[in-house]
């Protein structure tokens, strides 16, 4: 048992020990547009690779480093048992051909790499055409992480020149919006999971990303037909972080910046989560 009490527990439950299943924290890596040493990234995880279960680079960030530095992260993560992810890189992979891909795969291997993200929404593949991806990488020994995005059109309402009298009445803004089917995009997920994907990530935008016009009903849908432990949202900053710690209590899945680690893990240790022992009944014997 892990020596750290939570006081969200109950009496005879701790935090549990990594790897963990559930309550997992990735955080956002080296990337080309900031000044992340090797350093900076040991003293990070000596200090907080407790709190920290993923690593993740994003944005193709891997492309741009020299490999010597991407196997001394992976083996430092490895060191504070932290697995490590690629990010949206191998979306412009697959453009230039299967081959590209599956060496990419192998290069990832030997880097060091423990997970592959695919952003499912960018790459205009037929769907077996996806699911037999996801089950190279699998059959190479890696985990499969698809990522999908739900896309919200919101466009103005003209409004209608209302008069009074001959006096101009301001006409009160008014906007629509068009939702993709949500079903769709849970159903895609549901074959990649039955593909052999590990976890299923949701993209913040127009979902998550601001504390203030979070889509609660998307995301109980997603949760309610992937489960808790197999979902992975994006938090882009605290107040999305504290939101769905209330939500779902401190064992939901979210990716942050490393900057938010600390006040993640102080969240998921305090009292907030009303529903957090019901919703992991539901989703942890998920297979």
């Amino acid at each position: 048992m892990a020596d750290y009490r939570w006081k969200s527990f109950v009496e005879d439950e701790d935090r549990p020990e990594k790897p963990r299943r559930f309550g997992v924290t990735e955080i956002r890596g080296p990337n080309h547009t900031s000044l992340f040493s090797h350093t900076l990234l040991q003293d990070m995880l000596e200090s907080m690779g407790q709190f920290v279960d993923g690593l993740k680079f994003t944005g193709g960030s891997e492309s741009l480093m020299p490999k010597s530095f991407i196997r001394e992260a992976t083996k430092l993560a490895h060191e504070h048992n932290i697995y490590v992810s690629t990010g949206d890189w191998a979306e412009y992979l697959l453009q230039k051909g299967s081959s590209s891909f599956k060496e990419h795969i192998e290069e990832c291997k030997q880097l060091g790499f423990d997970t592959v993200e695919l952003n499912m929404g960018s790459l205009e593949l037929p769907e077996e055409t996806l699911l037999r991806y996801i089950r190279l990488i699998k059959s190479k020994g890696l985990k499969a992480k698809p990522q999908f995005a739900v896309k919200i059109n919101k466009a103005d309402i003209p409004p209608t020149h209302a008069r009074a009298y001959g006096a101009h009445v301001v006409p009160t803004p008014r906007t629509s919006e068009r939702v993709e089917d949500v079903d769709f995009l849970i159903r895609r997920a549901e074959r990649c999971l039955e593909a052999g994907a590990d976890m299923i990530s949701i993209d913040a935008e127009d979902v998550c990303k601001y504390a203030d016009s979070v889509r609660a009903d998307i995301i109980a849908k997603v949760i309610g037909r992937l489960g808790l432990q197999k979902t992975m949202f994006e938090a882009s900053n605290a107040k999305t972080s504290e939101w769905f710690i209330k939500q779902y209590g401190p064992n939901v899945n979210l990716f942050v910046d490393h900057s938010q680690v600390l006040d993640l893990e102080c969240l998921r240790g305090r009292n907030l989560g009303k529903n957090h022992n019901s919703v992991l009944d539901s989703s942890y014997f998920l297979v």
